[in-house]
């Protein structure tokens, strides 16, 4: 015999009774009514059906014996060999020859940095005090000597100017050692305009050497003054 519903009423004949916590259920005449829930079962049906086959796929499922699932272990092995198989690779894979074995050295660059332009329109100031502008020494070979007095390359360089080149040594202080060199003009930078212009940061032991030409246009730095023969081409160039 069935149960009354939620009103008192009993079910339709030939029917179970049903918990009453379902409350009244109304069966509609016209099955079409409940199309819109059927969609929502077979939605959600399928829906646990690509889940549930995802999960076979992957090992996730229990195993019948009652043993851990297999994917992740799987999953961790993998990994593994990918690991391994690329240490191999990396250990094993040929490498260019190096000429008689020996390791390559890169030197400290002594020949040239790139062309920085212009020269600043800069006034720096003699012994006296006196203001002068670098353009009005130009073609010349400007040398930063206040980290490095370097007086026997900037009497090389001296020599080695030709006619109409002028070689001037720049330095922070109105004194410079080599201010009695024939032939050097010996300037004065306080501020170090120049320096911050070029982004040239002193460095001990070294002297820095501008090539300037007729036009004020920076054709070359020698990041370091060295043997006459790095820049004596330079040097001709800019008397031309």
């Amino acid at each position: 015999m069935g149960m009354p519903d939620a009103e008192g009423q009993g079910p339709p004949d030939g029917l179970p009774g049903l918990p009453p916590e379902w409350g009244r259920v109304v069966v509609p005449d016209d099955a079409s009514a409940l199309a819109d829930e059927a969609r929502q079962v077979r939605r959600e049906l399928r829906r646990r059906r690509r889940r549930a086959g995802w999960r076979r796929h992957l090992g996730l499922t229990p195993r019948p014996d009652g043993g851990p699932p297999l994917g992740l272990p799987l999953l961790a092995l993998l990994i593994s060999v990918l690991i391994t198989l690329t240490g191999l690779a990396a250990v094993t894979w040929p490498r260019s020859p190096r000429s008689n074995g020996s390791p390559t050295v890169v030197p400290y660059p002594t020949a040239t940095l790139a062309v920085v332009g212009p020269l600043p329109a800069l006034d720096l100031v003699d012994a006296r005090d006196s203001p002068v502008s670098l353009r009005s020494l130009l073609p010349a070979m400007i040398v930063l000597v206040d980290a490095c007095a370097c007086r026997e390359r900037v009497i090389e360089a001296a020599a080695a100017a030709p006619t109409g080149v002028t070689v001037v040594i720049v330095t922070e202080s109105r004194r410079a050692e080599n201010a009695t060199v024939p032939g050097v003009r010996a300037l004065a930078d306080p501020a170090g305009g120049l320096r911050s212009y070029l982004h040239l940061a002193p460095h001990a032991g070294s002297a820095p050497a501008l090539l300037v030409n007729r036009a004020g246009t920076l054709v070359r730095v020698v990041p370091e003054l060295g043997p006459v023969e790095v820049y004596r081409d330079d040097l001709v160039h800019l008397a031309a």
